[in-house]
């Protein structure tokens, strides 16, 4: 039985004082660990305060991180930080990196790897454009993320990695893949892990689904069998809602 995962992606909002309002709102309604995992993955200066502030069943994740510990890389976030900082988990190839900041398969692999070895949770994102689904070519691209982005990845380590499928089409836009449609694609994710990884990791790995999830989908959603939790843009600003969607998961 694979524990959900609900992971807010707060993006580049919240000051310092909308976070802690939130996370003093959110973090002791939090239901248990052993039941959900709930994640906040913020802008890198809120995480300090966050991670004060989380309690026993928030984590705190980071929504980037560089390929390198350390060196000459102006600007850029170092896993050898964020592990110091005691941050759990920290998207990888989210489609705004990929798409505003031109990051590359490879580069998304670089940095799996760098999470890793910093003992961060890595949650990675895959999905298509709105034209390559109604071109029939959402698993062929997903097929070539996912083997570039895993490459030279061993199972042991697989089995500590999340995919989050975030059809681009349905981020930020309001629309939202149907619930048969996610399943149908979180399937077929699980079904080329298992091609690469064997049985055991394909029926260990998490797939959240990602792209305009709210409360008033998350419950279909996070029914299916596939679909092991959410990562929640918009929606996971507000704490009310934040609450709503993870207490969902745990009635998976």
């Amino acid at each position: 039985m694979r524990k959900p995962i609900i992971a807010g992606n707060w993006k580049m909002f919240k000051t310092r004082d909308e976070a802690i309002a939130f996370i003093y709102k959110v973090s002791e309604a939090m239901p248990s660990i052993k039941e959900v995992d709930s994640v906040i993955c913020a802008q890198a200066p809120l995480m300090r305060c966050l991670i004060k502030r989380q309690g026993e069943n928030l984590r705190i994740g980071a929504q980037n991180v560089f390929y390198e510990d350390e060196g000459a890389y102006t600007g850029e976030l170092s896993g050898k930080l964020l592990n110091s900082y005691n941050v759990d988990y920290v998207i990888i190839g989210h489609s705004e990196r990929r798409n505003i900041f031109n990051e590359t398969d490879e580069m998304v692999n670089k940095k799996i790897k760098a999470a890793l070895r910093n003992d961060l949770l890595p949650i990675v994102c895959v999905g298509e454009h709105l034209e390559e689904r109604e071109n029939n070519l959402t698993n062929q691209l997903l097929t070539t993320q996912i083997k570039a982005a895993f490459k030279g990845i061993s199972a042991i380590d697989m089995e500590r990695i999340v995919i989050a499928y975030e059809p681009i089409w349905a981020i930020g836009t309001g629309k939202t893949a149907t619930a048969d449609q996610a399943e149908e694609t979180c399937a077929f994710i699980r079904t080329l892990v298992r091609e690469m990884y064997g049985s055991v990791v394909a029926d260990a790995i998490r797939i959240q689904y990602g792209g305009s999830v709210k409360p008033a989908n998350i419950d279909e959603i996070i029914s299916k069998a596939n679909i092991d939790g959410a990562l929640i843009g918009g929606a996971a600003l507000d704490a009310d809602m934040f609450i709503t969607m993870v207490n969902a998961a745990v009635k998976k």
